[in-house]
């Protein structure tokens, strides 16, 4: 990962994201909560990224046990990051990479040169083995 700080807020400017590194990879997935929220995510730990201003939040109804809940801003509804669900984090505790996915299609697209664009086939993923890809990555 970069260590340069970059930013990025909602339309509207309600909310501000710093994130204190470029991610290392971008996921493009086209799953029906990614792609119909028009986000492609970097992933962080929560002690990487300050937001700033205030944001509802959805979770799957049609999950058991969802694992995310996307974030988006109150005024524009732009959506900004995900978290973790209580219940989730509760059953992965310290194992994970990371917590939380920021939508990186906030950030200007100069601030992500030569980061990493991976292609994940959501659609067709069970949500329990390693996702497939869709296509072969490319470099922003």
């Amino acid at each position: 990962m970069s260590e340069t700080r970059i930013s990025a807020s909602c339309h509207c400017q309600s909310i501000n994201i710093i994130v204190s590194v470029k991610p290392e990879y971008i996921n493009d997935c086209n799953c029906s909560l990614c792609s119909n929220n028009g986000a492609i995510w970097g992933y962080y730990k929560d002690k990487e990224v300050e937001i700033t201003g205030k944001t509802s939040s959805y979770k799957r109804a049609d999950r058991e046990n969802p694992a995310v809940q996307i974030h988006s801003c109150l005024n524009c509804s732009a959506t900004t990051h995900w978290t973790l669900t209580p219940n989730f984090a509760a059953q992965i505790q310290n194992n994970a990479e990371f917590n939380m996915g920021v939508n990186m299609r906030l950030f200007d697209v100069d601030d992500l040169k030569g980061t990493e664009l991976r292609f994940p086939d959501g659609k067709a993923w069970d949500g329990i083995t390693d996702y497939t890809y869709r296509k072969a990555s490319e470099i922003l």
